[in-house]
């Protein structure tokens, strides 16, 4: 198995991508903390976890609050005595179908301050451990509108370019201290975000909701966080089928 006796992190892995993600580093033989909002599908991923053979640690959390993050991270290191992989999954929508000059200044703030500093702190609290056993590898899920411009998604778009710079700058960082730090660019996805964006441009549209499987971007997490990308640092790794092409 590609991550034998492996620890990540992992956070936004209640739902969508991020439960994807969880039970395709389990099965490739990774134990697991799962972090979000929300208990009750975490406990339930616990569940899904365990049924692979690994063990599962249920640590819930508000990534934008720092003592949170703390605890989260304290919690991790006390069970499982380390963190290889951390991967960072949490984040929001925000406005969608909505001209800049609409957008609420709170909910720009909300997406900027949920994607953002949501991946800012749990990275500045895992790194120090990753430092001091000269390895690791950091994942930041981004998305394929922090390539290009996304028309009536200022908020969101934003945030997203924020994380292209935040993995380059961090993987120059660390790099010398055998970390690997990557920016992964999903393309549509199914999932709770992505099925009410999709609910929400058409009732505004007059189009039909379309879902996309997600494996695809569950392997792509793998890849990422194996020693088969030792090579790959500060690298944004586009995954959407051609769309950005």
């Amino acid at each position: 198995m590609k991550l034998e006796q492996r620890i990540a992190l992992v956070t936004g892995a209640a739902k969508g991508m991020g439960h994807d993600i969880c039970l395709t580093l389990a099965r490739e033989g990774a134990d697991l903390a799962l972090a979000a909002r929300e208990v009750p599908p975490l406990e339930a991923l616990r569940g899904e976890v365990e049924k692979l053979g690994r063990r599962a640690l249920v640590v819930p959390c508000d990534v934008t609050d720092e003592a949170a993050v703390e605890k989260m991270v304290a919690r991790t290191v006390e069970t499982f005595g380390r963190i290889d992989i951390l991967v960072n999954a949490a984040g929001v929508t925000g406005p969608i179908e909505t001209p800049v000059q609409e957008i609420r200044v709170e909910d720009f703030r909300f997406v900027l301050e949920a994607n953002i500093v949501g991946t800012f702190l749990p990275t500045k609290h895992v790194l120090p451990g990753m430092i001091a056993r000269k390895y690791g590898k950091v994942v930041n899920i981004s998305g394929t509108s922090g390539l290009r411009g996304y028309k009536y998604r200022a908020a969101y778009s934003s945030s997203k370019w924020a994380l292209r710079g935040f993995t380059r700058t961090v993987a120059l960082e660390v790099g010398r201290h055998n970390i690997n730090v990557n920016a992964l660019h999903p393309g549509i996805v199914a999932g709770d975000r992505m099925d009410k964006l999709c609910r929400e441009k058409a009732k505004k549209r007059g189009w039909t909701p379309e879902q996309v499987h997600q494996e695809y971007v569950a392997n792509a997490v793998l890849f990422l966080v194996s020693d088969e990308s030792k090579n790959m640092t500060g690298q944004s790794v586009t995954v959407d089928g051609g769309w950005d092409v």
